[in-house]
């Protein structure tokens, strides 16, 4: 096939490579072995050396194997970014057992589908999520969890005065002595470091990541450890001038989320730079942060790079250190971009990814070209074209219909989902995305719409049937559908349309308050809106397209009115 973008490719970024066939523990062994002293993370002022960390994953390989697990045995980890994140996450794999990564955000009744589907019998998680961690054992296979806390791996003074201010604002958890709960300092305490001879094949399934996919059915996404690997080398050939063991990344993206993995946490592995740990995105400490440990690295989303340039006061952060930021997870818009590279000097570029293709595919040349709107060309040994979404066949350039990527990256399939898997790979490797996109002449894509209607607001992938889905069980709602409206920040935000029974009365805190209670925090709908009736196609189906056009017109005629007032 035709591959223009290899003419816009950096000088030093190969068109292909040779990835090496292993497993993906052994990024981080091979990196331990070549920079063992060099910092690998620091945590509020706590850091760990590539040795360290190897052994800790490698005492964490031996409580599970001791705990009974084994090869394909399921391990959720529902934690934000902390050392213990990458310690199961590298243990685990060290069995040969596939990780499940959990949002630390869900609540029961999302984790509960997700430990069932998965088949999950571990957990490991803070001890903040006792109480629904704990409610989930007997609705799902969970047989053990591990709770860790905060407190764990601080420095020795923050570690005594945790507790103390923990209690003093009621967020300390004691977890009580019971049958298949452990605590993670006990274990650690207790462990061995030895390797377990385990044979992880590089086509074994590291990694069940969930997704709505291109149809809003969470479905659990299997990653190898070749898919992984691979990624992880890809996006480390896209920024040829990074120097190994001389980098250090700002690791806020969180781990749970593919992209974050991928970016934030594999990739400074591969590299041997310092993963900077921040478990939540809080801007100022954000900048204190880059002022501070002077991270080179800062894969982000918009929102991320938004946040620093509307900060007040900012300019008297030092941010000149950041030097590769590729942005993802959501478009980037142009003003954003200009207005971060003028306050840092950093290479910003957009890129493009999904959970399917562990996640990268694309990305715009760190020291080439960028065009405005594009997500840029495909990564070495990435294919990628547009076709015809009914017939298949490949569209010519500037035509426009279903983005489709072929590469190491590509999942194998979902799980336990054969029909699903059929619809999206093809049998010659071909991934079909699920979004509409254009190619221009010289091989850069530009995303136009999403084939399905996927809401992205501040790089979270949010499912518009689960909010549906909550909404109906309100009592006073008779119908009810959620949107993705434009947000200037977030890029878009969640909307309900909202009709009430007959004779109901409803405020919009109190639906908001609802879903508060039943959904993850990035999925509560912002805005509420009650309707007399939803617009409907003949056979009965609400056209979320109709309201989302709705809400783009009424946006572009708020900013065409404030632009008139401007003016007068």
């Amino acid at each position: 096939m035709d591959r223009p973008w290899y003419r816009f490719y950096d000088a030093n970024v190969p068109h292909f490579f040779d990835y090496p066939k292993i497993p993906l523990y052994s990024l981080l062994d091979r990196t331990a072995d070549h920079f063992p002293g060099a910092i690998a993370m620091s945590f509020f002022g706590k850091k760990l050396r590539y040795r360290e960390l190897q052994s800790q994953t490698r005492k964490m390989a031996d409580i599970l194997y001791r705990m009974g697990i084994r090869k394909r045995d399921r391990v959720a980890i529902m934690l934000p970014n902390c050392p213990q994140t990458v310690i199961t996450y590298f243990g685990a794999l060290r069995l040969g057992a596939i990780v499940v990564n959990t949002n630390p955000l869900y609540v029961e009744r999302e984790m509960i589908h997700q430990f069932n589907d998965a088949g999950a019998e571990t957990l490991i998680t803070l001890d903040l999520f006792y109480e629904k961690s704990k409610n989930t054992m007997m609705q799902t296979p969970l047989k053990r969890i591990i709770f860790t806390g905060v407190q764990d791996y601080l420095p020795f003074i923050l570690r005594y005065l945790y507790p103390l201010k923990a209690k003093k604002e009621k967020q300390w958890v004691e977890i009580p002595k019971q049958e298949g709960i452990y605590k993670w300092r006990d274990l650690m305490r207790e462990a061995c470091e030895r390797e377990v001879n385990e044979e992880v094949d590089a086509d074994d399934v590291a990694l069940f990541q969930y997704t709505g996919g291109t149809t809003g059915v969470a479905k659990g996404v299997m990653l190898t450890h070749r898919n992984l690997v691979a990624n992880a080398y890809q996006v480390r050939l896209w920024i040829p001038d990074a120097v190994e063991g001389e980098e250090k990344a700002l690791s806020v993206l969180p781990f749970f989320h593919v992209y974050g993995m991928t970016t934030a946490m594999n990739l400074p592995i591969l590299m041997a730079a310092e993963m900077c740990l921040i478990p939540r995105f809080e801007i100022k400490q954000i900048l204190h942060v880059i002022h501070k440990e002077r991270p080179s690295l800062f894969p982000g989303v918009p929102t991320m790079y938004q946040a620093v340039n509307m900060m007040e006061g900012v300019e008297k952060f030092d941010l000149s250190s950041v030097k590769y930021c590729i942005s993802g997870a959501a478009p980037l818009p142009l003003e954003v971009m200009k207005r971060f590279k003028s306050l840092t000097g950093a290479k910003l570029v957009e890129g493009y990814g999904l959970t399917e293709a562990s996640p990268v595919t694309h990305a715009n040349p760190v020291n080439g070209i960028i065009k405005e709107g594009s997500i840029g060309i495909p990564l070495p040994d990435t294919d990628s074209k547009v076709i015809d979404m009914e017939t298949g066949e490949e569209l010519p350039v500037g035509q426009t219909g279903e983005l489709c990527v072929k590469g190491p990256q590509v999942m194998k399939g979902y799980w336990n989902m054969p029909d699903e898997t059929e619809q999206v790979l093809t049998q010659d490797g071909w991934l079909k995305t699920g979004d509409i996109a254009r190619m221009d002449e010289d091989g850069y894509f530009f995303i136009v719409d999403r084939k399905k209607d996927m809401i992205i607001a501040g790089g979270y992938n949010i499912y518009p049937r689960d909010i549906d889905e909550v909404l109906f069980t309100h009592p006073k709602v008779q119908d009810a559908v959620a949107v993705g409206v434009p947000d200037p920040y977030r890029g878009e935000t969640v909307k309900a349309f909202i009709v009430l029974k007959s004779g109901e009365t409803a405020t919009e805190e109190e639906i908001i308050a609802y879903c508060r209670e039943k959904l993850a925090r990035y999925k509560v709908p912002k805005l509420v809106e009650f309707r007399d009736e939803l617009p409907k196609s003949l056979v009965g189906k609400v056209l979320r397209k109709v309201l989302r056009e709705e809400e783009i017109k009424k946006r572009q005629q708020q900013v065409a009115s404030k632009d008139t007032n401007d003016e007068s």
